[in-house]
């Protein structure tokens, strides 16, 4: 004979939540509760089934160009317009850093866009930067007369810590002559992103 429990709540010993229904939305567990799914059996979730994975998260682009720039210099990228932050990690007015504030690992990504204005370009580079320190950089070399815009894109998996670890984006332009060089904004052309991959 088949045997039906009906409740709204299931509490461990002390008294916390461990499983609750309310308006249609089952919480299982209580904070600081570690759920765990044992060897042998399977847990399947329809596709589109989850959401909050891969957070926290963060995409920016800068918004207009950006000039002032230094020859062969690196130069922060600006990205000032928030196209996605999914906790607020990302300064978009000030540092323009992403300081996620959860330990794991971080798929991160960028592109700069730089424009020589008439100019000799010789190098450029994008380069991600990890607690103001250079991590990783693309750098590509040009002909002497060779004037024109080029975008760099990067990508790299870091480490961050759940305190102080921050990210930043990076551009440099070395050109033989002329002094007007930026970083192009808008489209998307200059960005930077990460989002959370695992433990």
């Amino acid at each position: 004979m088949a045997s039906i429990l009906k409740v709204d709540t299931i509490q461990d010993q002390s008294g916390n939540n461990i499983i609750n229904e309310n308006a249609d939305t089952i919480t299982i567990g209580a904070s600081g509760d570690t759920i765990t799914v044992p060897t042998g059996a399977s847990l399947t979730v329809p596709n589109g089934g989850l959401s909050g994975q891969n957070y926290p998260a963060f995409f920016a682009e800068l918004s207009a160009n950006q000039t002032g720039l230094t020859d062969n210099v690196y130069t922060k990228a600006q990205c000032d317009t928030e196209i996605l932050d999914t906790d607020g990690y990302y300064d978009n007015s000030t540092n323009y850093r992403f300081t996620p504030l959860v330990a794991g690992k971080y798929y991160v990504y960028g592109q700069v866009t730089g424009d020589t204005a008439n100019t000799n370009l010789v190098a450029f580079d994008s380069a991600l930067y990890k607690n103001g320190s250079l991590l990783q950089t693309n750098y590509s070399i040009f002909s002497t007369n060779y004037a024109a815009s080029q975008s760099l894109s990067i990508q790299s998996i870091v480490d961050m810590n759940c305190t102080t670890d921050y990210l930043e984006l990076f551009g440099r332009v070395n050109v033989l002559s002329g002094t007007t060089i930026l970083f192009f904004g808008g489209d998307q052309m200059t960005s930077f992103g990460a989002f959370r991959i695992g433990d």
